[in-house]
């Protein structure tokens, strides 16, 4: 095997020792600051190396390294985004629902090259709900649709959820590698949008169909009382029709509010609003109409902003079947007082990168499970050993791509356990990947992508399920199980036929070995939606097994499709798998 080379580690670990001496002595007290992680001697071990196109391939933006970029200008499931800019660099919000942590923050200095710099929240609070305890879950509902502002001084990421029944505005001055604290409302006001005015006052923008206006207090703490006012009645392109996701601004004397509408048997619509008063009379026009040759999908939902030069852009997503709701990118200028975007609303599949010359990024990646010496923000501390419980830093640090499905139990999970691997062990009793606690994800992308991970299954007790899926309510899996003390590779598909959940095993092989590869194909291209499921004993040579699983999008979880790496007990706790790698490329196997 060649030898990886563990220098960037090591370069992490004197830096991340750097920041902590350099951070004493400051006389900055914060509240449950995080802990200096220091770097033990690593012993020498051999770890594959990653193939340099394998890396290359991990790369989901669309620059296509000539200046160009197509849309979506990221082929993966990233909705209900909001947009500002930081001098030269441009950050994004996301919805990302049931994950944890949650709300990703990203980055970009070209509108087209995107990466993860942080989390807004590690977990939302500790319910069941929010961690697949006791039979429930937080499918579809979590955090949605966030609001991202800067003002004076301080970002401000705002959001509600529908499985507390609050409202949270997060506020930090280090978008990047700040800890946020958090306002609470008791009260959830729907797909909202921040709004500083000119007069120092700051409001809530929200609403679906009417649209409606809240004053906060000017530290954002609390709804002014007796400020709740109704702006727009009936906000939708026809009576009655879908009218949210609110994105409100400031320009020029008048305020603007970018509505999303969704007329019967239509498709998705943006709208704007406008008024030289939030109390006075608004007026209205369609500023995208376009399904971009895709279906009837239409472009809609998202935000707005400038450059350093006054040139303006928007981002909105569009529903791209299986894989999710996919940004789209286009310019927008200004006419009569009234934005314009695109050419004629009409969202451009091809055109220049706004600022060219920078590195390719993405939101997805591979990783060989190396444990990194930086400790992140959004971690979650306890203040003394006796309060530490499931959410609880564990001396682990995933890449930021991954996302638990919901809150997971970090005291069963490690990168330090065995160097160079993920351990995971099983957690609570149930039936399906669906309620399996413990479950790591990240974003699949198209037009068409391939995963695959190595597993050590020799700690797998009876009963155990272990493996990789595309994972969806509607999802498939390649796993090995362990059953009547043999071993098994299967696959899996899940359904919910009259409203039962169940899991239905397509094909199984029995084998000896301790070491398994797991692979899954997706395939988006002409909206194919179609996942395959691999397995091999050496690394080398695949098996397809199972049948193809045809994704479908649209459900109870309203997510794009993710890898998932999973090991659930069916039978007892106590069994355990290492992963030693998950590697990602933009091609099939096939």
């Amino acid at each position: 095997m060649k030898r990886l080379v563990r220098f960037a580690a090591a370069l992490t670990a004197v830096l991340s020792l750097t920041a902590c001496a350099a951070e004493v002595g400051t006389g900055t007290v914060t509240s449950n600051p995080l802990p200096c992680v220091t770097a033990e001697p690593e012993e020498e071990e051999d770890i594959t190396m990653l193939d340099k196109d394998i890396i290359k391939s991990t790369i989901t933006s669309t620059d296509d390294g000539n200046g160009n970029y197509t849309n979506p200008v990221i082929f993966a499931d990233v909705p209900d985004i909001d947009i500002i800019r930081a001098d030269d660099a441009f950050y994004m919000v996301s919805t990302t629902m049931h994950l944890s942590p949650g709300c990703p923050v990203m980055k970009s200095y070209d509108l087209v090259n995107w990466e993860i710099v942080n989390y807004v929240f590690d977990t939302l609070d500790d319910r069941d709900n929010l961690a697949l305890r006791n039979g429930e879950n937080n499918y579809g509902k979590g955090q949605w649709a966030t609001t991202l502002r800067y003002n004076d001084g301080v970002y401000y990421a705002g959001f509600t959820s529908f499985s507390t029944g609050k409202t949270y505005i997060y506020h930090t001055d280090d978008i990047e590698n700040g800890k946020w604290d958090r306002f609470v409302f008791d009260e959830c006001f729907h797909d909202m949008s921040l709004l500083f005015d000119d007069d120092g006052k700051v409001y809530l923008v929200y609403g679906g169909g009417q649209i409606w206006c809240v004053e906060l207090e000017k530290d954002l703490s609390a709804v002014k009382p007796g400020t709740k006012k109704k702006l727009i009645n009936d906000a939708g392109l026809v009576k009655g029709c879908l009218a949210e996701g609110s994105h409100v601004y400031k320009l020029n004397g008048y305020y603007y509010i970018f509505i999303i509408t969704w007329p019967p048997h239509g498709r998705r619509t943006q709208l704007c609003y406008r008024s030289k008063a939030l109390d006075g009379e608004w007026e209205m026009k369609v500023i995208i109409d376009d399904n971009m040759d895709f279906r009837n999908d239409g472009a809609a939902q998202g935000g707005i902003v400038d450059d350093k030069d006054g040139n303006w852009y928007c981002f909105v997503f569009q529903d791209h079947g299986a894989v999710g709701r996919t940004p789209v990118l286009t310019t927008m200028t200004w006419e009569d007082g009234w934005p314009v975007v695109g050419v004629d609303g009409k969202v451009p599949k091809t055109a220049k990168i706004p600022f060219a010359g920078h590195e390719k990024k993405s939101v997805v990646t591979s990783d060989e499970f190396i444990n990194s010496q930086i400790v992140r923000s959004y971690h979650s501390f306890a203040d003394t050993p006796e309060e530490a419980g499931e959410s609880d830093y564990n001396g682990s640090n995933l890449a930021l791509e991954w996302q638990w499905n919901h809150n997971p139990d970090n005291r069963l999970w490690s990168l330090t356990e065995r160097k160079g691997y993920l351990r995971l062990r099983t957690v609570d009793v149930c039936g399906t990947v669906a309620n399996a606690r413990n479950t790591l994800t990240q974003r699949t992308f198209g037009p068409e992508c391939g995963a695959y991970i190595k597993l050590d299954v020799s700690e797998m007790k009876e009963g155990d399920v272990a493996g990789f899926a595309a994972f969806a309510e509607k999802y498939g899996y390649v796993a090995v199980k362990i059953e009547d003390g043999k071993k098994y590779i299967v696959t899996v598909w899940y359904d919910d036929n009259d409203n039962v959940e169940q899991e239905f095993e397509t094909e199984r092989v029995e084998i000896t070995e301790n070491e398994v590869y797991l692979r899954v194909d997706c395939d988006y291209k002409n909206a194919a939606d179609k996942a395959y499921f691999y397995y091999s004993l050496d690394g080398e040579n695949w098996t397809k097994i199972g049948n193809t699983l045809q994704m479908n999008y649209y459900g109870l979880h309203f997510m794009g499709y993710r890898y998932a790496i999973f090991n659930f007990p069916t039978k007892q706790s106590g069994g355990y798998v290492d992963v030693d790698y998950f590697r990602v490329e933009n091609k099939l196997l096939k």
